[in-house]
């Protein structure tokens, strides 16, 4: 592990007080501590509502409760019952929601209409099989005018994953999920679909006019666990072309409520 990783996760664990994941912590700490800053370039609520969609172990939550926003946390039911989760939500004042699907946001039910300012988006699209119009409804409905959608995900052009894809065709390999991980891993668990920036461009489009992208940028996310060089590496590329950067960060602001969500999937 390198220095970066070294401080995120010692920074992230002082605030979980060891009520967590500690591998999947030491990889992912570089890129919630990365995802608040950018956040913070741009941050207009002095105490928000936040919503963190997919919020796992609440190892992003824990940032902006910290900040003294008020932050709700959904993910599965499986993941919210554990001790350790409901003791770090507890300590920060974080509530649970449970959705089991977010295909069907019921979950979000409790959430009144115009109440939450920011949602957090990160690293989940990429996972998603299903046609996401519901889901964005509901996330509509909730998010106030005014409000903001702070996405992440990985980018379709990162250097590493051309270069991954272009050796699983030359070996003839296919693309997409690989099958170890469709027939291995539960439904959630692949990259289902990267996506580019100008395709998110055209998917928020898509789903309403009133949604402004604000902000949309290849950026890079260092992986804690990899040691120093291989972080230079996989960096590398990215200071060359902004384009082969490794993630992808949008802030999707909604202005106003006017047309709502446009989008009806119809076969």
């Amino acid at each position: 592990m390198g220095k970066q990783g070294e401080q995120a996760t010692s920074q992230l664990a002082a605030l979980l007080e060891g009520n967590t994941d500690t591998a999947y912590l030491q990889e992912h700490a570089p890129r919630f501590l990365a995802t608040h800053k950018l956040a913070q370039q741009n941050w207009r609520w002095p105490a928000a509502a936040v919503l963190d969609v997919g919020a796992h172990w609440l190892h992003q939550a824990v940032l902006y409760a910290a900040d003294g926003h008020h932050v709700t946390a959904l993910d599965r039911s499986n993941i919210q019952s554990q001790p350790g989760v409901q003791a770090t939500a507890g300590r920060h004042r974080i509530d649970l929601l449970e959705n089991a699907e977010l295909a069907e946001p019921t979950g979000l039910n409790e959430l009144d209409d115009d109440s939450i300012d920011v949602v957090l988006f990160c690293e989940v699209l990429e996972h998603l099989t299903f046609n996401p119009v519901d889901f964005w409804r509901a996330i509509y409905r909730v998010l106030k005018p005014g409000g903001r959608v702070i996405l992440t995900t990985p980018n379709y052009y990162a250097a590493g994953s051309l270069v991954r894809g272009a050796l699983r065709q030359l070996k003839v390999r296919g693309g997409g999920a690989r099958v170890q991980e469709i027939i291995g891993f539960p439904t959630n668990g692949p990259h289902w679909k990267e996506y580019s920036l100008s395709e998110l461009r055209e998917y928020f489009r898509l789903l309403s006019v009133d949604f402004v992208l604000e902000t949309a940028r290849c950026v890079h996310f260092v992986n804690g666990r990899s040691p120093p060089w291989k972080q230079h590496l996989a960096a590398a590329p990215g200071r060359v072309l902004p384009l082969l950067r490794n993630s992808l960060y949008l802030e999707i602001d909604l202005p106003a409520k006017v047309t709502g969500i446009c989008a009806d999937p119809h076969w």
